[in-house]
């Protein structure tokens, strides 16, 4: 009979495994963004076929948007394959959008914001895996606090009040910093959860999955981040 030393140790190794995933696919992710970013900022008539062309920029943010409602809502139906290759697709779409973050701000606050970006998302991600607390009714606190950011950044493009783009950024903050950590707990609860015997390639869509949670929560963090940080041109 197995022990039960044995079967911790497997279960452990198998949660480790999973984790470390989650976070590689966000970091190939988020450096495929910056790629993709660094090399549109620097090739002049790509960034002008970007921004000089309205149905071109909102067309990329609509593909953008089909693809994290996609691979949300059906990644369970699809191939691992289909599902990596989409959030791959999203990673580089949105680094041609975020491109325009280097025409308003300057390059070293950018930088150093996302420093900041990334050492609060660590320290989220941390407390969300070691605490004892359940977060999940935090998580629907903090779902309606983003819907609220999202109906007030679309009244504030008619208001151009800049109290207004202050106040949603520092609450956004709030928002993303807890979503990090509610995040952080969901997924270490489905490593927790999975079935031993729970084939391959339902384990990669698991990871992409959780990897695009996390990798939304710091790219928005981020975003919020550099609205407060942010030095313009």
């Amino acid at each position: 009979m197995e022990s039960v030393p044995i079967r911790q140790t497997q279960t452990q190794v198998r949660v480790n495994t999973f984790v470390r995933s989650v976070y590689n696919w966000m970091a190939i992710g988020l450096g495929l963004t910056g790629i993709v970013a660094f090399y549109i900022v620097n090739s002049p008539s790509i960034m002008q076929l970007i921004i000089g062309n309205r149905l071109i920029f909102f067309g990329l943010i609509i593909g953008e948007l089909a693809l994290v409602f996609s691979i949300s809502a059906r990644v369970h139906k699809m191939q691992a394959s289909t599902a990596t290759a989409l959030f791959v697709l999203y990673a580089a779409l949105n680094g041609a959008t975020l491109s325009v973050i280097f025409l308003a701000y300057t390059k070293s606050s950018i930088a150093s914001t996302f420093f900041i970006c990334a050492g609060t998302f660590v320290a989220c991600s941390i407390y969300g895996w070691t605490t004892k607390r359940d977060l999940t009714s935090f998580g629907g606190f903090l779902f309606m606090g983003l819907i609220g950011i999202i109906i007030a950044s679309l009244v504030n493009l008619f208001l151009r009040s800049s109290a207004m783009y202050m106040i949603i950024s520092y609450i956004g903050v709030f928002v993303f910093v807890g979503l990090t950590a509610y995040d952080t707990q969901k997924i270490k609860n489905m490593a927790l959860t999975q079935p031993a015997d729970l084939e391959a390639g339902a384990v990669r869509k698991g990871a992409i999955l959780g990897a695009l949670s996390l990798y939304l929560d710091f790219i928005n963090l981020f975003l919020m981040l550099l609205r407060i940080f942010g030095a313009r041109r």
